[in-house]
């Protein structure tokens, strides 16, 4: 075969080897956002115009967060904070839609003392996806379901509902524990530990 035929047949090779490795880093990336967002990311491909659009959304969210400061609330802090929580709840009996917005401004308060910015709901709901996937959509719901009320289109039922759902999210934000660290955190991690328990294993077989 002459020369050109060869170039063509190498080209044709390079160019198949670098789309199967882009499938391959595609697919890997689509894993680790399933596993770090959970039920978020199958609500954000829902929404959004298509896949990589979504993809691209929360990918960008875990860039964001990784910029944050995000910090335990110290033992002081998490009294105080439930101690207001429940002060709301005895305040829902009488004033069911002040309690409601009280509510709300506590989860704002508790967010700004972990280093969340509170900017606006979309944003507040956007950083809380990455730590808090399972309960976000709590967030989500106990908000619209307090606007509607606020709109004067909703029910004593429905504010209960969204101290409910206000409820879960501030349950999580002061579980008095670390957040879990990002999906790649979390790799290095398990990493540095099979080396650590490899390196224990060989101390223990030349003894």
């Amino acid at each position: 075969m002459s020369t050109w035929v060869w170039i063509l047949i190498v080209a044709a090779a390079v160019l198949i080897v670098a789309m199967v490795a882009w499938g391959m880093m595609k697919r890997k990336q689509t894993k680790q956002l399933q596993s770090q967002f959970g039920p978020e990311y199958e609500r954000t491909v829902e929404t959004a115009d298509n896949k990589k659009a979504a993809e691209s959304e929360l990918a960008a969210r875990r860039e964001r967060r990784e910029q944050l400061d995000i910090r335990p609330l110290s033992s002081a802090a998490r009294e105080r904070y439930v101690h207001q929580w429940q002060i709301v709840q005895v305040q829902f009996v009488d004033n069911p839609s002040g309690a409601v917005a009280s509510a709300d401004q506590l989860i704002q308060s508790v967010m700004a003392d972990r280093g969340y910015p509170v900017k606006d709901f979309e944003t507040r709901a956007a950083d809380l996806s990455v730590d808090h996937p399972d309960v976000v959509e709590n967030y989500r719901h106990g908000h619209r379901l307090a606007q509607k009320a606020a709109d004067g289109d909703g029910s004593t039922e429905d504010l209960r509902q969204a101290m409910r759902h206000y409820r879960a999210l501030f349950d999580d934000l002061v579980e008095p524990t670390v957040d879990e660290p990002m999906t790649r955190d979390r790799d290095d991690a398990a990493a540095s530990a099979d080396t650590n328990s490899a390196r224990r294993d060989r101390s223990t077989s030349t003894r």
